[in-house]
């Protein structure tokens, strides 16, 4: 099995070097990651730019671009041999709720199963984790059930992993996406020379987070399994969209 390893928080990151440790145990892995820390990037491509891909001492890629572009990269230029899988992480912080809109560690994922790939996200509850093996344990287990027993093609694998020792986690719960409360406003600021600066405010806090929902099952010791389509269609809304699009527009 050959596996494509990426992720957000960059190709020198702790998470993915444990990820790496415990995949090549079962499989080649070829890594291709971001230079730099690239959180909250999203699906974004780079378009405007060229890439530069940079090959290290340890085999690692880095790519200065976005973590969809180092998945992009790869499959349709980089690597000798295609992937039987892409695997992306293991992030620093969890990726819960509306986090995988913004999130560069799902979004390495959702690239690989949009190029045709088995494809799985995987990240640690604390944004400075202490128990990264407890991490790379499961995504092993993800990978290995995954290698076994193919899951639909229209969906990828959302994976978080509550920060404890390994035999501390209550087990595994397939969970929906929670939902958080808005963010919270930016801060502004100045910089050295007075000008008027924003940082993003921090996310909001959980609202609909109660039983069968990701945040529920971390908060609770359980590694969260969330399916994820890729097809972003609504489709139980295409009925009733058909119907508005038929009712004639009025300017009262």
């Amino acid at each position: 099995m050959h596996i494509l390893v990426s992720n957000d928080d960059g190709f020198q990151a702790p998470g993915i070097e444990k990820l790496v440790e415990v995949l090549e145990t079962i499989a080649d892995i070829s890594v291709v990651a971001p230079e730099i820390n690239r959180s909250g990037a999203s699906n974004s491509l780079t378009l405007e730019n060229p890439l530069r891909a940079r090959s290290h001492a340890n085999d690692f890629v880095s790519v200065d671009g976005t973590p969809t572009d180092c998945v992009h990269l790869a499959i349709t230029g980089l690597l000798e041999k295609e992937p039987d899988m892409v695997v992306s992480g293991i992030n620093a912080g969890a990726n819960l709720g509306d986090d995988v809109l913004y999130s560069g560690t799902v979004a390495a994922a959702t690239e690989g199963r949009f190029l045709g790939y088995p494809a799985v996200a995987v990240s640690m509850e604390s944004h400075n984790p202490q128990h990264y093996d407890t991490g790379a344990r499961v995504a092993l287990e993800m990978v290995q059930r995954l290698s076994s027993h193919p899951m639909n093609a229209s969906s990828i694998l959302n994976v978080n992993v509550p920060d404890i020792p390994y035999d501390e986690l209550k087990g595994y719960q397939t969970t929906r996406l929670g939902h958080r409360h808005k963010a919270e406003p930016v801060v502004q600021a100045t910089d050295p020379r007075g000008k008027v600066i924003y940082w993003v405010g921090p996310a909001g806090a959980e609202q609909d987070a109660g039983p069968g929902t990701d945040f529920h099952a971390v908060r609770n010791g359980y590694v969260s399994v969330t399916p994820i389509k890729v097809d972003l269609t609504s489709h139980d809304a295409l009925e009733s969209v058909d119907q508005w699009l038929t009712m004639e527009i009025t300017n009262d």
